[in-house]
């Protein structure tokens, strides 16, 4: 059985958006890039006409999904601020501002924990060959995990509590309102 006959597995990256409209393949272009792209780049990648790319390019500008930049060519990226709004909007949505409070809690737990393992207060800070050398039941490879993972938790602990404080501003609103 060939990769893309096989079940459960991803769809092979060079067909990944087999079945998709032309304006799905271009979100889902816009997303995969990491740096400033034409918009014949991200038609060639999204297989549609240049044009057609630049017309759906031109309303995600609009909603905040990319930047445009100005020159010869014109460029686009993703702009990142948008999705992290986005994710904490749908943070307050879905959760109650005592489990948005109970998770900023846990989170910083496990935060505490890696500032008094590493005796830091950021991951940064942490020189992970010196860490590991220095421990006896940590390869490189715990210390550059649990580096990932402290600064995953010191990431979501903000959005959680923007998502709090959101949520409990707009509680607030409701009752006086």
């Amino acid at each position: 059985m060939s990769n893309s006959e096989s079940s459960g597995g991803p769809p092979p990256f060079k067909d990944v958006f087999h079945g998709d409209d032309v304006e799905q393949r271009i979100y889902g272009t816009v997303l995969q890039t990491r740096e400033p792209t034409t918009a014949s780049a991200i038609a060639k990648v999204a297989d549609c006409d240049p044009k057609t790319a630049r017309k759906y390019l031109g309303w995600f500008c609009e909603l905040g999904i990319v930047t445009h930049h100005d020159g010869h060519p014109a460029t686009y990226e993703r702009n990142d601020a948008y999705f992290e709004w986005r994710r904490i909007n749908q943070l307050a949505a879905d959760y109650s501002v005592e489990d948005l409070q109970q998770r900023v809690r846990e989170l910083s737990s496990r935060i505490e924990e890696y500032e008094d393992t590493y005796s830091a207060t950021t991951p940064a800070s942490v020189d992970a060959v010196v860490a590991a050398e220095s421990s006896d039941d940590r390869t490189i490879d715990d210390v550059y995990s649990d580096l990932g993972d402290w600064a995953t938790a010191r990431d979501e602990r903000t959005r959680y509590e923007r998502a709090r404080q959101q949520r409990a501003s707009a509680e607030t609103e409701e009752v006086s309102g």
